[in-house]
């Protein structure tokens, strides 16, 4: 078997999302056949982003620098103010390339069985970068989960009161989906948000 190290490395490996015992194990012996071409840039990269990368003070983003590139772009709609419950969400919405706006992140949602409560999230946040002034609508890209529901009305009941204007992402039927293989529950919120042509 392994030495101790390498173990130590499987270990930490299979912590990763979508990695498992087996495939962490597969993942250290590759690192370690292509030790000068991967395995220590890697460690050196891994070094420099833990020395580095920070949450943004501003919207919550992962950044080198403080605030980050997105809160600092000036081509950037500082009026529009996306929320989302993570950099993941933050980050997808960005790959995706159709949001020139400003973004929250919240940092999770609430969840009573969980036990993240308001004071968990970076709502006092969002509410102050509201009531600054700047802000003249609130688009909340929860997710379409129970917690995410919650959450949405949670900031809504906080946000209201100064104003802006309050809008969620759509939810429904996903381009090139086809109805036959929709759940119940996105067909309905399809059939609650449909617009006119």
């Amino acid at each position: 078997m392994a030495g101790p190290e390498i173990e130590r490395l499987i270990q930490l490996l299979a912590r990763l999302p979508g990695l498992g015992p087996r495939s962490a194990r597969r993942a250290a012996l590759h690192l370690l056949k292509k030790k000068d071409a991967l395995l220590l840039p890697l460690a050196a990269t891994l070094r420099e982003v833990g020395d580095s990368v920070h949450a943004c003070s501003t919207c919550g983003n992962l950044d080198s620098r403080d605030p980050c590139a997105i809160c600092t772009d000036s081509r950037r709609d500082e009026s529009l103010l996306c929320v989302v419950e993570s950099v993941a969400d933050l980050w997808a919405l960005e790959r995706a390339g159709v949001f020139r706006g400003r973004y929250h992140v919240l940092g999770g949602t609430l969840s009573a069985l969980d036990g993240v409560g308001p004071t968990d999230l970076n709502v006092d946040g969002l509410v102050a970068r509201v009531n600054g002034g700047r802000v003249k609508e609130v688009i909340i890209a929860t997710n379409a989960t129970v917690e995410g529901q919650t959450t949405a009305h949670y900031i809504t009941d906080r946000v209201a009161p100064s104003g802006v204007q309050i809008t969620r992402l759509a939810h429904g039927v996903p381009v090139g989906g086809e109805l036959d293989y929709l759940d119940d529950g996105t067909l309905g919120a399809a059939l609650k948000a449909r617009r006119p042509l």
